[in-house]
Parts: C-alpha cells; sequence; structure tokens
C-alpha cells in the first residue's frame, strides 16, 4: 500500500494532558514569543520622540509625584523615601502591566486563534516578556535615585534575579487567571482596572507596613500575596540585606502556586476560546 496516501489519522487518546502539550506547544513558538515581546516594545515607542526612555521615565516621574504628595504623611520613618517608594513601584508596575497586558492581549487579539494555531497561552507569556524587560531598564532611574540621595547600593543586589523571577511568576499565573475569565466574562478586564488600583494602596507601595494598626496588619499584610514579593524585591535594594529564608520560602510558595493555577485554569478552558474571542 502507498503510505503517501494515508490520511493521518487524529486520536485525541493519544494526546497527553492539556497543560502538558501547551508547555510544549510554547517552546516549540519560543521565535514567535520573542516576536511577540519586540513587537509590544517598538509598537509602544514607535511615535514617541524619546522612544524606550519612557520606560525610564514613566516610573521616576511617577515616584516624583508620589514622593511630593505622601512624603510628610508616610515618608517620616523612611530614610531615602524616594528610593523606598520607587524600589516597590517598579515590581508593583511591572506586575500590573504585564496581568493587564495579557487580559488585552487575548481578548482583543484573540482573533488571530480563530486563523491560525499559536499557543494560547503565548499572549500571556510575551506579556510578561514585555514586563521584564520595562522591569531591567526601570533599575537604571532606580540606581540614579540611589545615588542622589545617597542610599547606598550594596553586594546583595545580586540576589535580586529570584524575586525578579518569583514576580514573573506570579503575574504570569495572575495573567492567566483573569485572561481566561474576562474570555468569558468582558467586563472583567474593566473590573480588574479597579482591583489593582485598591490593590496597590492595600499593599506597601509607598508606606512601611509599621504604619498600620496591628488590627489591620492580618488581611491588608499577611493575606496580600504581593506584600511578600514586594519586600523580597526591596530587601536587596533598598535595606541591603539577603532576605530571610522564611521570606523567601513564602514567596517561592505564592509564586509556584499561582503559576500552577493559572496554567491549569487557563488550559482547561483554552479549546474553548476561538468560539468566544
Amino acid at each position: 500500500m502507498d503510505k503517501t496516501n494515508q490520511v493521518p489519522i487524529y486520536d485525541s487518546a493519544l494526546q497527553g494532558s492539556a497543560a502538558l502539550e501547551e508547555l510544549r506547544a510554547i517552546f516549540n513558538y519560543r521565535y514567535l514569543i520573542v516576536q511577540f515581546v519586540r513587537r509590544d516594545i517598538l509598537t509602544r515607542y514607535k511615535r514617541s520622540a524619546l522612544g524606550v526612555a519612557w520606560t525610564m521615565l514613566n516610573p521616576l516621574g511617577t515616584m516624583i509625584i508620589l514622593t511630593i504628595v505622601f512624603s510628610r504623611a508616610f515618608g517620616g520613618s523612611q530614610e531615602g523615601y524616594a528610593a523606598y517608594v520607587l524600589s516597590g513601584l517598579i515590581a508593583w508596575s511591572f506586575f500590573a502591566q504585564s496581568t493587564n497586558a495579557a487580559t488585552l492581549h487575548l481578548v482583543w487579539g484573540g482573533s488571530l486563534l480563530k486563523k491560525i494555531y499559536i499557543p494560547r497561552t503565548s499572549f500571556a507569556v510575551s506579556a510578561t516578556g514585555t514586563g521584564l524587560i520595562n522591569l531591567l531598564l526601570s533599575l537604571i532611574p532606580l540606581v540614579f535615585v540611589m545615588l542622589v540621595i545617597g542610599v547606598p547600593i550594596r553586594w546583595t543586589i545580586i540576589f535580586l534575579p529570584i524575586p525578579i523571577l518569583f514576580l514573573a511568576m506570579f503575574a504570569l499565573g495572575i495573567g492567566l487567571l483573569i485572561s481566561t475569565m474576562a474570555i468569558y466574562y468582558a467586563d472583567i478586564a474593566e473590573m480588574y482596572q479597579i482591583t489593582l488600583t485598591a490593590w496597590m494602596y492595600l499593599t506597601p507601595v509607598i508606606y512601611s507596613p509599621e504604619i498600620l494598626p496591628e488590627a489591620y496588619r492580618l488581611w491588608i499584610i499577611r493575606l496580600n500575596p504581593m506584600y511578600y514579593l514586594i519586600e523580597l524585591f526591596r530587601m536587596p535594594i533598598y535595606y541591603g540585606q539577603v532576605p530571610d529564608i522564611n521570606l523567601v520560602l513564602i514567596s517561592a510558595g505564592i509564586a509556584l502556586f499561582t503559576l500552577f493555577a493559572g496554567w491549569m485554569f487557563f488550559t482547561s478552558k483554552s479549546d474553548e476560546f476561538a468560539y468566544r474571542v
């Protein structure tokens, strides 16, 4: 029998789990992810006179405004308050921008799923990749501010890749969860914007957790996953300390659990996306 005339037979029973298949697809389409990240960076700053410099000027400008507005209320007990604010703001901005972009890319760019095959998670992964580039560029004005106001840059900064990794894992997990829900309920994307604003002010980005009454610390601080991740990010930069092992383990657990939950939830529903976008 001529094998060239045989028609391939698709058998779903031969397929592995959706989560593992998606992970394999992301690896196979890694060059597409790189192109998505490149497109996002170039498109964002294409018509801008300062170009990518806005990635550094944006958090710097926001830090100046927040420092002026809140320095009297929150900065009295914080030496080098501007560096304190900027270190937390950079971590928060990465999380907020990455998760928001993951949702918008899938909801508004999901029409691609009806035309060609691409891994469904590629939107969230590329959004996180773009956010990582912006985060790394944002470290430049942070170093500049620390030098200007006299906050020493210590050797502990070499620990920074670990909190950045955990932040990326957590952001990707949340991005997958929110974008999945937004496919079914479009209002989720708008509600998430409001949630992010409230979440930021419930997280010690512009204030120290010590100023909060003990009665509020449990549900505002200890039950807030971003508190641990921002503290892990801030400690080697602002405090010049290697984070405590308990903080590292808690942050790792939060990041791993969120990424696993988001990936499993997203891939369990991804086959329906093409019919709903």
